[in-house]
């Protein structure tokens, strides 16, 4: 499928190329694919954080994982990293990937956020290095995963979870429920909450060739067909309660690339944003000027920012 747009190329190429997300991927926040820079070369030069941890056969399955670890959730295997040292009174920083993406992707920022804080990432079922689910998924599913690795990353320590994409819109799905344990949000360019319907708005049932497309491809990857089978419905945003929430949306307007209907799924992407605020009362939204969706990559230091802050502001509570 092509775009016809001699900036925007073929999917299948920007699918290949370093940094910028394809737009069919970036839409349905799962990212098929998508190869991204930013997780190699010199940044990682001296430092791995997902280097096999080797526990002796008598260490107890509570000791801190350092490094990588596979751990057992609900019977399936699930692929987890941890780094840094724990702080005093403070929480424990859980990052979490977008769709088609694993934790390898976070590397940099997790190297770089580990000087300061603890922080862990985790592969979800059907990603990167953790089992395949064994059907289909819901959230709750998705859920049940993540508190499983909370529980032996985190303990009874109060967590702030940092998600990218799909990963955000988990997080802020998980978050309402689980107000014991979730002390604060970071939320990078998440997945809008009604996205399926902002997808059937911004592009009608009239439209032809790759609009068409990828509006069909979108709705497909949201129904389950994607590497997770994860089933992303639209909702409410429900609140998380008086928790510090910052959401970081993309400044470049790439998704415009797609002809006609670019500037319609822009605006729905903006106003997305806009709608995870209702998350808390302390919500706090920003736009990283120089980022298209990997914001992270793009700009670090904005996402490393957002989240010394939140992980502060939880931390005072």
């Amino acid at each position: 499928m092509r775009i016809a747009s001699a900036a925007a190329g073929s999917l299948e190429d920007l699918m290949l190329a370093k940094i910028r997300t394809p737009v069919a991927a970036v839409l349905c926040c799962v990212g098929l694919g998508a190869g991204v820079a930013g997780c190699d070369g010199d940044a990682m030069e001296n430092w791995d954080p997902f280097a096999a941890s080797t526990p002796s056969a008598s260490s107890p399955s509570s000791a801190p994982i350092s490094g990588i670890e596979k751990i057992t959730v609900a019977g399936r295997s699930v692929n987890v990293s941890c780094s840094g040292e724990p702080v005093q009174g403070g929480p424990v920083v859980v990052l979490m990937h977008g769709g088609g993406d694993g934790l390898d992707k976070m590397a940099s920022l997790q190297k770089t956020l580990s000087g300061k804080h603890r922080v862990c990432s985790y592969d979800r079922l059907g990603a990167g290095k953790s089992d395949q689910p064994d059907g289909p998924q819901d959230l709750a599913a998705s859920g049940r995963i993540l508190t499983g690795v909370l529980d032996r990353v985190a303990g009874k320590a109060p967590v702030v979870l940092a998600g990218h994409s799909l990963g955000g819109l988990i997080a802020a799905r998980y978050a309402p429920d689980h107000q014991d344990r979730v002390k604060g949000l970071v939320l990078l360019d998440a997945t809008p909450p009604t996205m399926m319907n902002d997808i059937e708005k911004a592009i009608p049932k009239s439209a032809e060739g790759p609009a068409a497309e990828l509006r069909a491809q979108n709705l497909a990857i949201f129904q389950g067909q994607n590497p997770e089978k994860l089933v992303i419905p639209d909702g409410p945003v429900r609140s998380a309660g008086d928790i510090p929430v910052e959401v970081v949306r993309h400044g470049k307007p790439y998704l415009e690339a797609l002809p006609e209907y670019g500037p319609r799924l822009e605006r729905a992407w903006a106003a997305g944003q806009r709608k995870w605020l209702a998350l808390s009362g302390r919500g706090k939204l920003s736009t990283a000027a120089g980022s298209e969706h990997y914001i992270y990559v793009d700009e670090p230091g904005v996402a490393v920012q957002a989240v010394d802050r939140v992980t502060d502001q939880a931390r005072s509570r």
